[in-house]
């Protein structure tokens, strides 16, 4: 009986002492793509502002995000904007992500050793926000040239800008809001509550980028309309998201958020109709 107790806790140390590896592992790797996608982004954005844009009717300027450059199709430009968004996208989530596929990880215990359900989560997750991107595209690409064709309506975009913004400050401070960060940060803790099967893995990656870009819905706004590529905004929005993944009280970091961009959104309307 002894020599059996003490086996079974040499394997229970073991099992522990490679689940710490692994979870260091996961975590490392994490880092180092984070580090990877933000020096990309910082690039790209410095090349952006090297370009300096379009000065448009209204004292705005257009991202170059938004334009082709000479001699590019569309579907070339779409191409290199969905490129930019996806390492992006990486550089602003994975802070906030890491944390629900560690607990997922932790929630299949021992049905998952290689890593690969987590990976295929991680690739529905990316999923989800590329299809966004590809959506998005369109919808910036028809604004630009209607800008660019119609004085008046550039005009008139720093106040709708900013009227944008205000709506997502209030959304933030919404019920709405609050469930959606619910689900969210809702990831399953509990191997019995998860599938551990690659369609299972898969689904459960779709399901986490659908709630993540719900609960998101303000801030991507508040990036679409205030600069694609402005690395100082993509900060700040990286720093609310994390906060409402990982503060005790969630509720609390999402109003604060709202206020603040409630704030933000009363002074660019104020400028705008004093230019």
């Amino acid at each position: 009986m002894v020599d059996e107790a003490q086996t079974a806790e040499r394997e229970s140390s073991r099992r522990r002492a490679s689940e710490r590896a692994s979870r260091r592992a996961f975590v490392a790797v994490a880092a180092l793509l984070f580090a990877a996608s933000a020096a990309v982004t910082i690039i790209w954005c410095a090349s952006m502002s090297a370009m300096r844009g379009m000065p448009m009717p209204g004292g705005w300027t257009m991202s170059m995000a938004w334009m082709r450059m000479p001699g590019q199709t569309w579907s070339a430009a779409a191409a290199a904007f969905l490129g930019m968004w996806v390492v992006m996208m990486v550089a602003m989530m994975l802070p906030s992500v890491v944390p629900m596929l560690l607990r997922y990880r932790q929630g299949l215990r021992a049905s998952d050793p290689s890593g690969v359900l987590t990976a295929l989560v991680s690739a529905g997750y990316a999923l989800v926000w590329t299809v966004l991107g590809l959506a998005v595209y369109p919808v910036g690409a028809i604004f630009s040239v209607a800008a660019m064709r119609s004085a008046e309506f550039s005009r008139m975009a720093p106040v709708w800008a900013g009227l944008v913004v205000l709506l997502a400050g209030f959304i933030q401070l919404t019920p709405w809001k609050a469930g959606q960060l619910r689900r969210c940060r809702n990831v399953p803790r509990c191997g019995r509550s998860l599938s551990s099967d690659a369609r299972g893995a898969c689904e459960h990656g779709l399901r986490m980028g659908l709630h993540c870009i719900f609960c998101c819905f303000s801030y991507m706004t508040i990036l679409l309309v205030t600069g694609v590529m402005n690395i100082g905004i993509m900060a700040l929005l990286t720093v609310a998201i994390t906060a409402e993944r990982l503060a005790p009280k969630p509720e609390w970091a999402a109003r604060a958020a709202g206020v603040v961009t409630i704030a933000s959104a009363i002074f660019m309307i104020a400028r705008a109709a004093n230019t």
